[in-house]
């Protein structure tokens, strides 16, 4: 890990692969300057400065800013901030919510260098606006564990309704870093310049609206020190798609990719079947055949005749389909009647691999079970209910949310929305930062459903399959999305799968 990251659009920026709690991030400031003699000052200096050319390429007319500094360490990287400006030409607000003369260690002397090049100073007043083109946030750091109130709370909406681009540092004031929840209130940022370690909570749930376009810089501190302070939570990259999605012997035969059965279809849902059994031959299954409601057996495969169907009515229907398969999509229109219980406790008593979304996993949830051999693809309404808990509770710790159904289920969980977290039973965590909210539409989730149970069906284990479909699926919907988000439909992403799903054809 080394160097810096892109500012750029918010799903394309590069960003380091490991991902870090505060106390993991504290831990390795720690190492560097304790362990491995960095001054505490110069990382400071450097991320201050790196802020500064951040700001300075992203808005180069600017011609005045106005930095809000806290009592901390992010409030002394402010007055970095704030003193690259001046050394620029550039005038500098600052604006602070605490006794300057209180700071203390390296933020005390950041005020100080500050001061001495000519700066000044002025207290935070709620009804004052900032005179500065760009607004530095520079308020509350990655220690914050309780909502913002009082002064803070106050500055934090100053800043949102100001109307002016916003440079946070290192972490949006108000964004938990561990949760990528908002603590009472949040600054929105155009940019965010986050340092040394990939705060977690800046890529999923509101830390994506929070962070806007986010950049990361290492400040030059030792790569040893990354090894010194382990992560159990990774950042899935593009390039991964190339280790899962390699290229085909020149003898393969279909029966080499997996039979892939999807289960569901009740009683006016025949699109979700269909979509799922159309995205699973997309991913590459040799053969797909979808178990239905007889009325929607010969409407699923229509257009697409390369996908089998057959109708089962009842469990001792379904008996021969899943003696053929090697791996089953269980729940895309399953929908709540008898036969979708009786559809659920058949499929699920089976023996090949399961991927489960939908209505079986509302069926699950009702009647719990564990296998070693699943993945659940849960959105954070069926989360919830897998969890006896509410949505609201499952957003605001998404980390937590699917480790816990990895646990009690013994499954691999892909808790779905933005940033998706993929958790494995084993305990590690993934997030998938790729989508966007034009994929808020129906029918995504059942287009997932078919590209992991096809990536099942090809050899990849339950953990590599839901990493390489959670991020093959939002790839292709960023890249069904070029022309705009709004009007994005489940079809455009399968239109877009192919180049996706053969990285090194592409490359």
């Amino acid at each position: 890990m080394a160097g810096a990251g892109v500012i750029g659009d918010n799903h394309r920026a590069v960003l380091p692969e490991r991902l870090y709690t505060a106390a993991q991030t504290r831990a390795l400031d720690r190492s560097a300057i304790e362990g491995h003699g960095v001054p505490g000052y110069t990382l400071m200096t450097r991320a201050g400065r790196a802020c500064w050319a951040a700001l300075s390429a992203r808005w180069p007319g600017t011609s005045a800013i106005t930095v809000y500094c806290g009592a901390g360490n992010n409030g002394g990287d402010g007055y970095v901030i704030a003193e690259q400006a001046l050394a620029a030409g550039i005038a500098a607000e600052v604006v602070t919510l605490s006794d300057p003369g209180r700071l203390s260690g390296d933020a005390a002397r950041a005020h100080a260098d500050f001061i001495a090049a000519g700066g000044e100073t002025i207290p935070f007043e709620a009804h004052q606006m900032p005179r500065g083109q760009v607004l530095v946030d520079a308020l509350l750091g990655t220690g914050l564990t309780r909502p913002v109130k009082g002064a803070y709370a106050e500055a934090v909406e100053r800043i949102n309704a100001a109307g002016r681009p916003v440079l946070s540092v290192d972490i949006p004031s108000g964004l938990s870093a561990d949760r990528g929840a908002i603590l009472g209130c949040a600054v929105r940022a155009a940019a965010t310049v986050t340092f040394i370690g990939l705060k977690r909570g800046l890529v999923t749930g509101d830390g994506l609206d929070c962070a806007g376009a986010l950049s990361f810089e290492d400040l030059e501190v030792p790569a040893a020190i990354y090894a010194e302070v382990a992560s159990d939570c990774a950042l899935l990259q593009p390039q991964d798609l190339r280790r899962w999605l390699t290229p085909r012997r020149r003898n393969a035969h279909k029966g080499r990719f997996g039979s892939v059965l999807v289960v569901g279809g009740d009683h006016g849902m025949p699109g979700a079947v269909r979509l799922a059994g159309e995205a699973a031959l997309r991913s590459g299954a040799g053969l797909v055949r979808v178990a239905t409601r007889a009325e929607h057996a010969l409407i699923a495969p229509m257009g697409r005749p390369e996908l089998m169907s057959v109708a089962v009515e009842d469990a001792q229907a379904l008996a021969a389909s899943l003696e053929w398969a090697s791996v089953v999509a269980l729940g895309p229109g399953l929908g709540a009647s008898p036969w979708s219980r009786e559809m659920f406790t058949a499929a699920a008593g089976a023996g090949p691999p399961l991927v489960v979304d939908a209505d079986a996993l509302n069926w699950l949830a009702r009647e719990p079970r564990v296998r070693d051999d699943w993945v659940l693809t849960p959105h954070p309404g069926e989360a919830a209910r897998l969890l006896g808990s509410t949505s609201a509770e499952v957003q605001a710790d998404r980390f937590a949310a699917a480790a816990a159904i990895a646990a009690r289920y013994h499954a691999v969980c892909v808790l779905k929305g933005a940033g998706t977290v993929i958790a494995d039973p084993a305990g590690g965590l993934a997030v998938c930062r790729a989508g966007n909210p034009g994929m808020a539409s129906a029918g995504m989730g059942d287009v997932l459903t078919g590209i992991i149970a096809a990536l099942l069906g090809q050899g990849l284990s339950p953990w590599d399959a839901a990493r390489c479909g959670a991020l093959a699926h939002a790839t292709a919907g960023d890249q069904a999305a070029a022309d705009g988000e709004r009007g994005l439909i489940a079809g455009d992403v399968l239109a877009a799968l192919r180049p996706v799903l053969n990285p090194r054809a592409s490359s």
